[in-house]
């Protein structure tokens, strides 16, 4: 004990420690009552940064799940417009398969007139959905979801960019559809003179006949095909017929006899055709008859293909695609190296059917041109853009858009695809969102949060040692009187 009433020492040890006690039970009624261990950058300086990191990841993954949820939304109305468009797809392959029965007895230009409303009405659905040529998600389309340890980690990308996801007439491949009458007849070379549709006719009883065709097939490429029919005795239309198509069907070429009982060719392949010489005196066609798919956009080449150095430059809607022919070409080459650019493009380049130059085809509009005279092409840039032909067969051009409207559904499909798989990956990417959140939630209550069991207790404790204080305090204060009795 002190003997000095001028410094009372154990007053003062007394005194600090009420105040520690008291600092003591203020914080812990401040942890009970606001629930966090940290209040103040003063309580844990290095914890409250960690714990704001983890505040601001969270905050950040709570918009990205709400990111994810509208991004699904989006997806979801393109995915109903596009299931719309299918079913409008459906009602164009209806319509066509009924225009390519040559037993139709309605009108054609009323299913037509259909048919071309149908196709804008794709056009209208596409744009709606923002699919069409230039639309809103048109495009590689981004979601942040946050939550990776880059910016790049943290998005989740939907690609539908690109012709291929565009699904309006033009992307589908079907603005030159129709299901009006026409189709391809052999009008080229020595014009067909022969009708299959006489009464009681029949054909190639003595001898056989070959028609060669120069096309396009996505399994072979250009190739040349000779389908003979007839030798082995007299043959009806129908037999002819039923013949032809045996053989064709298998390159998407469809037989048929026109409403002027002549042969002729449909269907959405890239194709030219040439009756060969037979010694029967009823021959299917006339010798020396020609024709090339007047279904398609067709841009003839020069009649004979002469070799040189030129760059061929093909466009449609699908984009561009670049060709370099050199002297040392020929025309089986300089064939295989346009294909190999342009069949993306669906542009195929077949012989033409003198087997000489070369014919470039597509169900599309496109151009065509060249860097160099009397090449491939006629002229120096030359550039055509050829309409298909609307005369000839009454189901060749139904046919055609049948074989047009298969390829649009699987481009269909495949958009569908994306679309969905798009779907799915913001579904993963709110579930893994949610985890985190989780997560980080229990990370930052762990460096936060108060232990209310455990301030509970040092309350309890806090509130007995202010009160011991205070106590102690009082017995010190007493202390320095006790010395008055030295001066008695």
């Amino acid at each position: 004990m002190s003997n000095s009433i001028q410094t009372n020492t154990t007053s003062l040890f007394a005194l600090q420690a009420l105040a520690t006690n008291t600092n003591f039970e203020s914080n812990t009624i401040e942890q009970l009552t606001s629930g966090y261990r940290i209040n103040s950058s003063g309580d844990d300086a290095a914890g409250l940064a960690v714990a704001n990191q983890f505040g601001a990841e969270i905050s950040e993954l709570q918009q990205g799940v709400l990111n994810a949820s509208n991004g699904s939304s989006t997806l979801q109305i393109i995915d109903g417009g596009l299931s719309n468009i299918s079913s409008i797809l459906n009602r164009l392959q209806t319509l066509a398969t009924e225009s390519a029965s040559a037993t139709f007895q309605g009108n054609r230009t009323t299913l037509n007139q259909e048919f071309q409303t149908e196709l804008q009405e794709i056009t209208r659905q596409a744009n709606n959905i923002g699919l069409a040529a230039g639309g809103q998600f048109n495009q590689v389309n981004s979601v942040f979801i946050g939550g990776g340890n880059t910016a790049a980690n943290g998005k989740v990308t939907i690609d539908l960019s690109g012709a291929q996801n565009q699904v309006d007439a033009t992307g589908l491949g079907l603005s030159g559809a129709s299901v009006a009458a026409g189709g391809t007849e052999l009008t080229q070379g020595t014009p067909n003179t022969v009708r299959l549709d006489a009464p009681g006719a029949t054909f190639l009883a003595a001898a056989s006949q070959t028609l060669t065709f120069n096309l396009y097939s996505p399994n072979g490429g250009a190739q040349t095909v000779a389908v003979t029919v007839g030798g082995a005795g007299a043959q009806s239309e129908t037999q002819i017929l039923n013949s032809l198509n045996s053989q064709l069907s298998a390159y998407g070429i469809t037989a048929q006899v026109g409403s002027d009982g002549q042969l002729n060719f449909g269907g959405g392949t890239a194709f030219t055709v040439s009756a060969g010489a037979t010694a029967d005196p009823n021959p299917i066609a006339t010798s020396g008859a020609q024709a090339f798919n007047t279904g398609d956009y067709t841009v003839a080449g020069a009649a004979a293909y002469t070799a040189k150095a030129e760059t061929l430059t093909f466009q449609n809607g699908q984009g561009t695609a670049n060709v370099t022919l050199t002297a040392g070409d020929n025309l089986a080459s300089a064939l295989s190296k346009i294909n190999a650019q342009t069949a993306s493009l669906g542009i195929y380049a077949v012989e033409n059917a003198a087997g000489t130059g070369i014919s470039i085809q597509s169900v599309n509009n496109f151009t065509a041109s060249t860097t160099a005279a009397a090449g491939t092409f006629t002229a120096t840039g030359a550039q055509a853009t050829v309409n298909p032909a609307t005369t000839g067969s009454v189901t060749g051009n139904a046919v055609a858009a049948l074989t047009s409207i298969t390829n649009a559904i699987n481009a269909l499909g495949l958009v569908q695809g994306r679309v969905g798989a798009g779907e799915n990956l913001l579904n993963y990417a709110s579930q893994l969102a949610n985890s985190q959140i989780t997560n980080f939630s229990a990370a930052e209550s762990s460096i936060k949060d108060a232990n209310i069991a455990a301030e509970a207790a040092n309350l309890s404790k806090a509130q007995t040692l202010q009160q011991s204080s205070i106590a102690a305090l009082a017995q010190a204060n007493a202390a320095p009187a006790a010395l008055l009795k030295l001066l008695q």
